[in-house]
């Protein structure tokens, strides 16, 4: 006969699940459903047997390289960019005392929620070719162009994602100086350390984990983002998911989408669990040292 002690055990394990199922059922329907019609279309063309011819024609086509080459070019420059000028801005704002210091931490936070396609408009308003910059130049020089014309160009749009994506690295770095000891570095600077050693010897081996994570978040988000590349216009310079909007929507080419997009998830996830198979290394190395 079983102890009722013996019962509480599975009655337990039987209540985890049926809490755990509604949100599991909710995300398989929003999610997880859709993203299988995606693949069963790009395997299944207008619902025949399987195939990957639509993989075969659609990797063979130059837009579709041409469309991979820019992605995770801008990606990685725009990631490059961002870890940099993050790094820099959070060093700032957490080391050195000036006036208005929190209120810019805070405005981080509020910057995170603003839509991307809000700081290009932001960007064109001031580099475009009617923007301030330009009719400065034409109002103070009598020249019937401006010089700044690059917002339509890869270098505009490695601009915009740069502006937009840095504050998504500046967030877990400011998070990760405030637990710093501030002993640390008075017994750095005590012993004649100058700022740059001090950066480099004591800063950063602590940022690192938080700057890894602000990184591989960014590089993710820029392989995804759309609204940037639409809103700059930018001519010659087509992404991935611009490519799915294309063949999707002005093409009626489904099938091809669907394809382009099975690549894209595929990319995001590899790039994902490489972060995820890297972090628990790390963390398990600095916890044995």
């Amino acid at each position: 006969m079983a102890s009722p002690g013996a019962t509480r055990p599975g009655r337990a394990a039987w209540a985890a699940w049926a809490l755990a199922l509604p949100p599991v059922a909710a995300l398989g329907l929003v999610f997880l459903y859709p993203l299988a019609l995606v693949v069963r279309e790009s395997v299944s063309p207008d619902g025949g047997g399987f195939s990957l011819s639509a993989y075969s024609d659609v990797l063979a086509q130059t837009a579709f390289r041409d469309a991979l080459t820019n992605t995770v070019l801008i990606a990685v420059g725009a990631t490059l960019g961002a870890v940099a000028l993050g790094f820099a801005l959070a060093l700032v704002i957490a080391f050195v005392p000036f006036p208005g210091g929190k209120a810019l931490s805070r405005f981080i936070d509020v910057f995170l929620s603003f839509p991307s396609f809000l700081i290009t408009l932001a960007l064109l308003f001031v580099y475009g070719t009617v923007g301030m910059a330009n009719g400065l130049w034409t109002g103070m020089t009598g020249a019937a162009h401006g010089p700044f014309d690059f917002l339509h160009t890869p270098w505009g749009v490695l601009l915009a994602e740069v502006t937009y994506f840095t504050p998504f690295v500046m967030r877990p770095l400011l998070a990760a100086f405030s637990q710093l000891e501030t002993a640390q570095l008075e017994a750095a600077s005590s012993l004649g350390a100058t700022a740059p050693r001090i950066v480099r010897r004591v800063i950063l081996p602590e940022a690192l984990p938080s700057l890894a994570a602000g990184g591989s978040l960014v590089l993710v988000m820029c392989l995804n983002e759309f609204g940037i590349v639409l809103f700059t216009g930018a001519k010659g310079v087509t992404t991935l998911p611009t490519l799915i909007y294309g063949k999707a929507i002005l093409d009626g080419d489904y099938t091809g989408a669907c394809v382009v997009a099975v690549v894209n998830i595929a990319l995001s996830v590899a790039l994902y669990g490489l972060y995820r198979l890297l972090v628990p290394t790390n963390g398990v190395r600095r916890a044995r040292a």
